[in-house]
């Protein structure tokens, strides 16, 4: 399923029509004002004739500046219309991202990782809870490999989901080492609904800015 939000750009749209709905219901009055100024005006001082013209180029350019405001507000909308398109053509992909966060299907769920060296310590596996299913002692070695995990937890079989992975590592001389995570699926929903598209891999949201490839 696939959400697409276009209540940013109506809400926009509306705010130049709204305002251009003034604009021409205050035109009236504009000009009865002006007219009101031009009969009670001082016959033996009249009012110059660049001052009125400066009060209507002043209306006028409002007015612009209302049509150049809608323009943009349409311009805005297509372009928001055809960004949604092109996230929708993740849909059925495989995608892979940073992030810690997998899907557990079948008793298998798998974690990319990239090492600066060799290090040894212990891995964290929590469920969409927060609660710790498994924990372990590791040794991963420098470079970038999978750690996999087959879903068999301190309570016995994990159900499938979405688990997310943390791990406390050391190198040889015991100095902290960072493990940078991806996590990759196929794209089965493009949520579109708020500031930030995601793509739901299963019950995993991954914020299309942390995509690194893509694969049919």
């Amino acid at each position: 399923m696939t959400t697409v939000d276009s209540a940013t750009a109506a809400n926009s749209t509306s705010k130049s029509s709204a305002a251009s709905d003034a604009l021409l219901g205050n035109y009236d009055l504009f000009l009865s004002i002006l007219t009101t100024q031009v009969q009670n005006q001082d016959p033996l001082n009249p009012m110059d004739s660049s001052e009125y013209t400066s009060q209507l180029v002043q209306y006028s350019s409002v007015e612009q500046s209302i049509q150049t405001n809608k323009y943009l507000e349409q311009l805005v909308s297509s372009m928001a219309a055809n960004q949604a398109s092109n996230y929708v053509n993740y849909l059925g992909s495989t995608v892979t991202a940073s992030g810690s966060t997998a899907m557990l299907e079948d008793g298998n769920a798998n974690w990319s990782y990239t090492l600066p060296e060799n290090a040894s310590g212990t891995v964290t596996i929590k469920n969409s809870n927060g609660a710790t299913v498994y924990s372990g002692d590791v040794n991963l070695s420098k470079g970038s490999g999978t750690y996999s995990w087959d879903g068999v937890g301190s309570s016995g079989n994990a159900p499938d989901g979405a688990y997310t992975v943390s791990f406390d590592l050391k190198n040889a001389a015991g100095n902290s080492i960072l493990a940078k995570t991806e996590v990759s699926g196929k794209v089965d929903e493009v949520d579109l609904s708020g500031e930030t598209p995601y793509l739901k891999v299963g019950n995993v949201s991954i914020p299309v800015s942390s995509v690194k490839s893509v694969s049919s």
